[in-house]
């Protein structure tokens, strides 16, 4: 429970901070970012980062093309497709994002000496990259079939 806590109570601060400065709800930014940073994604390629239901990748998608933040074009090769590319002005609202959230970074993260924050960021892409990762995966957490509650 204790990464849940640090994973949760960053992101509380870091939303809460996204939300109120640019009006952007967490799913809208992270679609931002997803944008940037691979121009010409597709909102169901959103879903392998960021694993959301596809309806709410498509509402931030409109929010941040209502705003001028991304544009959305038709794809060449598949006219059912919609790719997605930032807009000068989205690249710059997505730098300052990233900009406060080194910051962000360096404050959650002062308690740790240099050496345990590389052993930290280390041990954590492992986690995330890992073969065989349990990270967006379970056997142990499968659903109940048959619940019985006892009084």
């Amino acid at each position: 429970m204790l990464v849940s806590y640090i994973v949760l109570g960053n992101n509380a601060v870091t939303n809460r901070y996204i939300e109120r400065t640019y009006q952007m709800p967490v799913h809208a930014w992270s679609t931002l970012f997803s944008v940037v940073m691979f121009p010409g994604i597709r909102a169901k390629e959103i879903k392998a980062l960021f694993p959301r239901p596809q309806n709410t990748i498509s509402r931030a998608a409109s929010l941040l093309e209502a705003r001028g933040l991304i544009e959305q074009r038709i794809s060449a090769t598949d006219g059912r497709e919609k790719k997605m590319f930032a807009t000068p002005e989205g690249e710059d609202v997505l730098a300052k994002i990233r900009a406060t959230s080194v910051l962000r970074q360096e404050e959650l993260f002062a308690p740790l000496s240099k050496q345990e924050r590389e052993t930290f960021f280390d041990l954590a892409r492992k986690i995330a990259t890992g073969s065989g990762s349990g990270l967006l995966h379970t056997t142990t957490m499968k659903p109940a079939t048959h619940v019985t509650q006892e009084i």
